[in-house]
């Protein structure tokens, strides 16, 4: 797989737009391109670096999040880093918690209506979503907004005349609203106002460049719509990918169980990274690194020439697990693992007591947490994850008499039981 510096494609006028550039401007663009699906229009956005730096005045770059969890996992963050990248370059950051969008519910990929979320449960996690995402963001130069700002303020006069602003057929023109109403599946009318309310974020805010992932690219194109509407300058849209999850194929998500939490344990962090396929590897690192482009294909090409993948794959995981943990957690993490890749036992394991000897193995590994049930624990045992002392467990009507073990399931979990 080849990794390019700039994933975007070079349109045309982007080239007449950079003569007699700087070299801070080009990189800047280099920045912005890093990674992303696509940045539109390309020659707008190289016009706006040009003026804030004529000017000293930052671009205002916007990213608007809708509250409707309580965590963020490592796919949340790819955003996060681009906007990370840019305020390094000195531009605004505008961290938009959705409020009042979520109340409505972003229709986007669906092909049902989403539920509301209730005003405390948007409060709750709007809560949670900023506190984690500053492990990214550098919360002195980042702006929080709040959409419930102004979109409370419009009141019932100025939604319709924000209605007024797009048509029907125009909405209709979205890939998952066409596919409903093929289908004969419901979409309420409150739907269509979602992708209008966040476009008119970015008319409240004066957005110069608003972030998303591919999924998003028809709301972040509603805002350069509504801001010519309103008489302003459109703002550019940049899209990044969607984080393919652990398993390589669909995107990380929770329900998918194939995320990465960003609040997750150092040690659960580094292992998972390191569990990873070496080609999603390649995919992952422009998105989730900070490393330059230029070191990241050095390292791709000493694989190439024989470097083991993994040396490779352990930077990744230390950087990310340094990163929400620091670099001590980091490689702590990385000895834990290398420890139990060695069938070693950590320093520090859950002590648990039971009593009920002579106790059943599967009801053990229940009773201690190693296993959410005992048919569970009967499947792991067949699939030889169960160790105790070292050794792998293959009776499932093992009776474990009075005394102290040391339990294993998989690679990762551990517990040493006294049973009584």
């Amino acid at each position: 797989m080849n990794i390019s510096t700039v994933s975007a494609a070079h349109p045309e006028g982007v080239d007449e737009a950079l003569q007699g550039a700087s070299d801070a401007v080009r990189e800047a663009l280099a920045v912005t391109l890093r990674g992303c699906d696509e940045l539109l229009p390309v020659a707008d956005w190289v016009r706006k670096l040009r003026r804030s730096e004529a000017t000293g005045q930052p671009l205002r770059i916007k990213l608007g999040l809708d509250p409707t969890a309580p965590d963020i996992h490592l796919g949340h963050t790819v955003v996060l880093n681009k906007m990370r990248q840019l305020q390094d370059l000195g531009h605004t950051v505008i961290f938009l918690i959705g409020d009042f969008t979520s109340l409505i519910g972003d229709p986007s990929g669906r092909n049902a209506t989403r539920p509301p979320l209730t005003p405390e449960q948007i409060q709750a996690n709007a809560e949670t979503y900023y506190r984690q995402a500053s492990l990214v963001l550098d919360p002195a130069r980042t702006e929080i907004r709040y959409n419930s700002e102004w979109s409370d303020a419009l009141g019932a006069r100025g939604m319709i005349q924000l209605a007024a602003k797009y048509t029907v057929a125009r909405m209709m023109e979205r890939d998952d609203f066409t596919k409903r109403f093929k289908a004969g599946t419901p979409i309420s009318i409150h739907e269509f106002l979602y992708p209008l309310m966040q476009g008119y974020d970015s008319v409240a805010l004066k957005s110069d460049l608003e972030l998303g992932g591919t999924d998003q690219k028809f709301n972040l194109l509603m805002g350069r719509h509504l801001q010519q509407e309103y008489g302003q300058e459109p703002q550019c849209i940049l899209t990044m990918p969607l984080l393919e999850g652990l398993d390589g194929v669909e995107k990380m998500s929770k329900s998918k169980g194939n995320y990465i939490g960003i609040t997750e344990d150092a040690n659960t962090m580094f292992a998972k990274v390191l569990s990873i396929s070496d080609e999603l590897m390649w995919r992952w690192y422009p998105l989730l690194s900070f490393r330059s482009m230029a070191e990241i294909e050095r390292l791709q090409q000493e694989v190439a020439q024989g470097r083991n993948p993994k040396e490779v794959k352990v930077l990744l995981a230390r950087e990310i697990t340094a990163r929400f943990h620091g670099a001590a957690a980091a490689e702590a993490a990385q000895q834990d693992f290398e420890l139990r890749s060695r069938g070693g036992v950590p320093d520090q394991i859950p002590e648990v007591t039971l009593s009920g000897a002579p106790m059943g193995i599967g009801v053990l590994l229940k009773s201690a947490g190693l296993a959410p049930s005992t048919s569970e624990a009967n499947r792991l045992i067949d699939g030889g994850g169960v160790r105790i002392d070292g050794g792998v467990v293959s009776d499932k009507g093992l009776k474990l008499s009075a005394g102290t073990y040391v339990v294993q399931v998989g690679k990762r979990k551990f517990a040493r039981v006294t049973l009584v």
